[in-house]
């Protein structure tokens, strides 16, 4: 990622007039005639702008680069945290903003926080007592700068599913036994569940059947590829379209100014908020049948391809 971001750095990452206000930059009209031009564009980045080798293509790189240099804003839109993402953009040659966490915190490509909102360590506590049964596949995650972002009551640094991650990401990550010990200090960002689907799924239907699930909010990611899923419980409200939604006002950018990217269950509220939403052709079956745009897939690029046809209208 770091020689892709170099290059393109020299290439892009100058002063732009903005296509708003009339400058010699400005994207051709759409194919699609839309009234108003894309002012952002928000997108997802596992299984959307990283590949399935969890790299960046060079042409996802190019083409974001160029969006930017058009006046248009960049927003990544994700369910990793904050710390997690960054390498994703750093290796972007552009100012960009970031939603981590599924919409709970909004922070600058630089770290600064522009809104927090954590899940309450009683509801977390709660949670954690009503799911026994899954405490194994549970990490809590805080909001907190490098070491303890992420707490297990066990780390197995071999683990068939997650080792890879905990080996990535050891100095965030630390132990705690009773894992709800943890929670004696500040608020977490969420309480998150991982491992086979099946599992996972059995996991979601319990939690949205205690008698606190007005108390929290879902998010869920599921690749049946591999046979892993995501259960992130989340304070009330919390998703990535209502962060979208707020970011939005906040930059006097109308949704339908906005075009998203997303493949899974967790980018729908994003989706939906979107004046142009557009799922990648690797996008989970169910969410292409809502009959929005369909763009290539993570591994041909359909990052690029969505920003060139949808947004510069080539």
């Amino acid at each position: 990622m770091r020689s892709t971001a170099n290059q393109l750095r020299a290439l892009y990452f100058r002063p732009a007039p903005s296509p708003h206000l009339g400058g010699p930059a400005a994207a051709p009209p759409s194919m699609y005639n839309r009234p108003m031009p894309i002012r952002l564009i928000a997108m997802d980045i596992d299984g959307t702008l990283l590949d399935s080798r969890t790299e960046l293509p060079e042409n996802n790189a190019r083409a974001i680069a160029e969006a930017a240099a058009r006046g248009i804003e960049i927003l990544l839109v994700t369910g990793r945290r904050f710390d997690f993402a960054r390498a994703v953009a750093d290796a972007l040659p552009c100012d960009l903003h970031l939603i981590v966490n599924n919409g709970a915190l909004i922070k600058s490509k630089t770290g600064q926080t522009h809104q927090r909102l954590l899940l309450p360590a009683q509801t977390a506590r709660q949670v954690l007592e009503f799911t026994p049964e899954f405490r194994s596949d549970a990490a809590v995650f805080f909001d907190r700068p490098r070491a303890r972002q992420v707490i297990l009551e066990r780390v197995d640094w071999d683990d068939p599913v997650r080792g890879g991650y905990f080996r990535r990401n050891r100095e965030y990550i630390a132990e705690v036994a009773p894992l709800a010990n943890c929670l004696d200090g500040d608020d977490p960002i969420q309480i998150m569940y991982v491992g086979a689907c099946h599992k996972m799924r059995e996991a979601k239907r319990l939690l949205e059947h205690l008698p606190i699930a007005g108390a929290f909010t879902l998010a869920v990611t599921e690749y049946e590829d591999r046979n892993l899923s995501l259960v992130d419980v989340l304070r009330p409200g919390v998703n990535k379209g209502a962060a979208l939604a707020g970011w939005a006002r906040q930059r006097g950018i109308a949704r339908e100014e906005i075009m998203a990217l997303g493949d899974n269950w967790n980018d729908r509220e994003m989706l939906e908020f979107a004046g142009l939403p557009v799922l990648m052709g690797n996008a989970v079956p169910e969410l292409k049948s809502l009959g929005w745009r369909v763009t290539l897939s993570n591994d041909e690029c359909g990052v690029a391809r969505a920003i060139r046809r949808h947004v510069f209208g080539e």
